[in-house]
């Protein structure tokens, strides 16, 4: 299992790599331009973590799911696309009422999953070299 999330043909240790490399330039900008920069960045990294965990639980579903009979495939990816958003949703409100950090930059932060997957080629290119 753990060859076939992080192997030669898998798109996932790149797509970590896109959430970690937008996660740094958010920090980066958020060091220049905002005055709470350890709330800032409690919320931001929170959201990454966040993000990487759903990537890593996406490839896990699908390696899971492809075995499965049509009809419980469809059902089994609803269900833990379902999980996902909940603990996303979760997550973005458990640091806006226990204020750990940022709201907006744990939600940004989670942005990065799509961030990532949209540098994924940029990085294959880097990688595969």
């Amino acid at each position: 299992m753990r060859g076939s999330l992080f192997g030669k043909d898998s798109v996932l240790g790149e797509m970590l790599i896109g959430i970690l490399f937008f996660g740094i330039l958010v920090q980066i900008v958020g060091l220049i331009f905002f005055q709470e920069k350890v709330f800032y960045a409690i919320g931001l990294w929170i959201g990454v973590v966040v993000a990487m965990a759903t990537a890593i639980h996406m490839a896990y579903t699908m390696d899971k799911v492809v075995d499965a009979g049509e009809g419980k495939a469809s059902a089994k990816l609803r269900m833990y696309a379902m999980l996902r958003y909940l603990v996303i949703v979760l997550a973005v409100m458990a640091v806006y009422y226990f204020k750990i950090g940022n709201p907006l930059t744990c939600f940004a932060g989670i942005m990065g999953l799509k961030i990532g997957a949209y540098l994924q080629p940029l990085t294959h290119k880097i990688l595969r070299r």
